[in-house]
Parts: C-alpha cells; sequence; structure tokens
C-alpha cells in the first residue's frame, strides 16, 4: 500500500519536473520477479524505447500460470536525472492454468533506473490486472522488481 502511495504521490507532483526523458538504453532484457497471484509474475522481461518517452515492454510468464503480457509504457524524467524515470502504462494478457484461460487488461506504474557505468537497468512496479476470462476478477497484489541488461543507448551521439 505504500508503495502504491509513493506511485501516486509521483503523480501528483510531476508537473513540478521536466517531462522530457534522457532514458539512457533502447533495449532491455532481464527478469522481473513479482508476487505470485497475478497471471504475469515472475517473467521474462525485455523493454524496447520507440523514443526518449515511448516503451513497449513484452513479458513471458513461468510461475503459477504460464502467460504472456505486452505494455505501452510513458516514461518521464524524475528531478532532471536522465537515468531516473517514473513510468505508466497500459496492456493486456494471455494465460493459462489448467485447463482454464486468462484473459484481461493489465495496467503499470513504477520507478526506473539505469546505471551510469554498468549496463544494468532496475524497475519496480505495480501491474495490476483485471481477469476477463475465466472469471471477472479484479487483481491488485501485482508488485515486482525487474533487473534488465541493456543494449544500446538511446541517443544518437552528437557530430
Amino acid at each position: 500500500m505504500r508503495t502504491l502511495a509513493f506511485c501516486l504521490a509521483l503523480l501528483a507532483i510531476s508537473g513540478c519536473y521536466n517531462r522530457l526523458s534522457a532514458q539512457d538504453y533502447k533495449v532491455a532484457v532481464g527478469l522481473r520477479f513479482s508476487t505470485a497471484d497475478p497471471t504475469i509474475s515472475n517473467s521474462v522481461s525485455a523493454k524496447y524505447f520507440m523514443d526518449e518517452t515511448n516503451a513497449i515492454e513484452g513479458l513471458v510468464s513461468w510461475s503459477t500460470r504460464f502467460g504472456l503480457g505486452g505494455l505501452y509504457e510513458r516514461h518521464q524524467l524524475i528531478g532532471g536525472v536522465p537515468a531516473f524515470t517514473w513510468f505508466w502504462g497500459v496492456g493486456g494478457y494471455l494465460g493459462w492454468q489448467d485447463k482454464n484461460t486468462y484473459l484481461g487488461p493489465m495496467g503499470a506504474i513504477g520507478l526506473d533506473y539505469k546505471f551510469a557505468n554498468a549496463p544494468i537497468n532496475l524497475s519496480i512496479d505495480w501491474k495490476p490486472e483485471l481477469d476477463i476470462l475465466p472469471n471477472i476478477n479484479f487483481v491488485p497484489d501485482a508488485f515486482g522488481v525487474t533487473v534488465r541488461y541493456t543494449f544500446a543507448p538511446s541517443k544518437v551521439p552528437a557530430k
């Protein structure tokens, strides 16, 4: 609950900060460790920045259910620190457990940090889900930590 309150406070004060992003990587792949209840829990995560503020994230989950998820995410700087952003996003998921299929939308809000001298990115997030199939069920306890290896800087060097 504290994490949710912190993320909501970031949303409320975000207008005070520079809205441009200077994300320090273009592509990152790693592992997300999460609570067990959501379909997209422990996962392999791949994130791709389309530009400095817009990213897509794909997730393949293997925990209690096998699941696939995708999100569009919008990143914004926190306090002008180029490697530290907060993000929000929307997407969906599809999962299977026993003979049941799970399908629905999910959201995301979190913090993202790229280490300056190492190809490592860390994120903490809340990705709540709304099962539409097999039954309507809101899954709010979807907190996670992601560690990714980054592959390419997002900025083209000045000529």
